[in-house]
Parts: C-alpha cells; sequence; structure tokens
C-alpha cells in the first residue's frame, strides 16, 4: 500500500496533536507538577505593597539598618546598636518558595540587638525573610533573600 503526500501530512498532524496532548494532561494531572502562591493572600499583599516601599524607605534612612548573619547556630538578625530594644516590636516572617508548608513568622522579642532564628527551624535551600518592625511610631522593613 502507498501513502500519497496528503495521508502522511495528516497521519503527522495527528501524531505531533497526540505527542503535544499526552504532555498537557501529564503535566496537569501529575501532583508532582503542583505549584502554588508563595503566599495564599496574594491580592492583600499586593495592596500593602505601596506601605512596604514606604517602609523600606524609612529603613533605608536609618543611620545602620538591620544586618543578618549565618551561623552554626542559625540566623542572627541584628538591629541598630542606637535604638533602645524596649520600644523595637514587630514580626519576622521566613518564606520558603519552594513549599509554603515551612513558612513561619516569629514575633520580635529583643533582650540584646540581635535576634536569633534556630538552625532547627531552617532547613537548607533559599529563603525570603521579611522584618517587618516599629520603633516608637515609625514602620521599617527590611527584605533579604538568603541561601541557608
Amino acid at each position: 500500500m502507498k501513502i500519497n503526500w496528503g495521508t502522511a501530512i495528516v497521519i503527522a498532524f495527528v501524531c505531533f496533536i497526540s505527542f503535544i496532548m499526552y504532555f498537557v494532561i501529564s503535566m496537569s494531572t501529575d501532583k508532582k507538577y503542583d505549584h502554588d502562591l508563595v503566599i495564599d493572600d496574594y491580592y492583600g499583599q499586593e495592596l500593602q505593597f505601596q506601605a512596604d516601599i514606604d517602609h523600606e524607605e524609612n529603613a533605608n534612612h536609618l543611620k545602620t539598618n538591620v544586618s543578618l548573619k549565618k551561623t552554626n547556630d542559625g540566623v542572627i538578625i541584628t538591629f541598630p546598636e542606637d535604638l533602645d530594644i524596649k520600644n523595637i516590636t514587630g514580626k519576622v516572617f521566613l518564606y520558603r518558595p519552594s513549599n509554603k508548608q515551612l513558612d513561619f513568622e516569629t514575633p520580635i522579642s529583643l533582650s540584646n540587638h540581635n535576634l536569633l532564628i534556630p538552625d532547627k527551624r531552617l532547613l537548607d535551600g533559599r529563603w525570603n525573610i521579611k522584618v517587618d518592625w516599629k520603633y516608637n511610631t515609625n514602620s521599617y522593613l527590611f527584605k533579604e533573600e538568603i541561601t541557608y
């Protein structure tokens, strides 16, 4: 049996469409390829975006900003030495972009100018750290991405 060129083109199209449909269906039904947003309340966070920019700008005007340091015990967040630690309040948010079950937040409670995030809470990999803090009536924000 001889196949003419018109039939060969139709067979090639059907094979190509079948190939593409196989990958589309397998990618959309397999749980291994499930990707969630980093945060659940994406729209609410987007409305807060301008306030975050203002708080970051406030932090940039400080003499010394918040800094991070990786140690064997975990991550040490250092607050400016010239501020009274009794007036510093806020939260530290740690986001793991690859797995939202590992995300957590910690309130800021200081006995000195350092706050330790323990090593047992941090798995190896990328973390987005967001320190949202207040000193007296001014709000500040510090963001950094680290690989632990």
